[in-house]
């Protein structure tokens, strides 16, 4: 019993895999926040500003969580290499373990804290989300599906589809912008309900465990929530 140190080992690896997703997340907010997205708007309490250029927000908290994720890496791998090799009983070298506990305990509570600020507080826009939602052939799958819905083998309308954004990417048109009988050239069993097909549609129609659709994401928020509210009470 004196020997072992699995439940620190443990509590590592699971701040470890925390931290990776919140990692994750920040990757995705440093994009969505640059000029080149511009998905959303994160709230200067969380930014600072450049050195240089009086107009630039850099997103620190977002770019320090995903830099932190690296330190609890190191800890989870430190206390693994000082366990690695070592003779049943008490060593010495068990004293190791407690450095790399603390602080990924103070990494990882800290980051939270500052992190679900940063999201509570973050404005999404709506209006630049929903145009990159439109852009490209994001809905080609669903017009594949759409055919197969039809009875064609997803084989063959994967082949069809893939001529249809050829054609309309030498037209320089989006697949919205093309006409029935543009459609028609491809397959005849396009009908007017192919315009049915939209972001909102698409999203709609990943309804199962995990998917897209809103009573799915409800779900899991609920499902989410409930285990947070669980724990707190415990």
């Amino acid at each position: 019993a004196v020997s072992d140190r699995d439940f620190v080992i443990e509590y590592q690896a699971a701040a470890s895999m925390t931290m990776m997703h919140l990692s994750r997340l920040a990757e995705e907010l440093v994009l969505w926040s640059s000029q080149e997205f511009g998905f959303i708007d994160i709230d200067e309490a969380y930014t600072t500003g450049s050195s240089i250029m009086p107009q630039k927000k850099n997103p620190d908290v977002a770019e320090l969580a995903r830099g932190k994720t690296g330190r609890t890496y190191g800890n989870l791998l430190g206390i693994l290499t000082t366990m690695k090799a070592l003779p049943l009983s008490y060593n010495r070298d068990l004293q190791e373990d407690k450095e790399g506990l603390f602080d990924t305990v103070d990494t990882l509570l800290s980051t939270l804290e500052v992190f679900a600020g940063m999201v509570k507080t973050l404005k999404v826009n709506a209006v630049r989300a929903r145009q990159a939602a439109e852009e490209g052939y994001i809905l080609a799958t669903d017009v594949a599906d759409y055919l197969v819905k039809k009875g064609v083998p997803f084989r063959q309308a994967h082949k069809i589809v893939g001529e249809l954004v050829s054609y309309a990417l030498d037209k320089g048109k989006g697949l919205h912008q093309l006409d029935l009988s543009q459609y028609q050239r491809f397959s005849s069993l396009f009908e007017e309900d192919v315009y049915t097909i939209t972001v909102e549609s698409s999203i709609a129609a990943r309804n199962i465990l995990g998917g897209t659709a809103p009573q799915q994401v409800d779900f899991q928020l609920a499902r989410a929530r409930s285990i947070v509210e669980g724990r707190d009470e415990g």
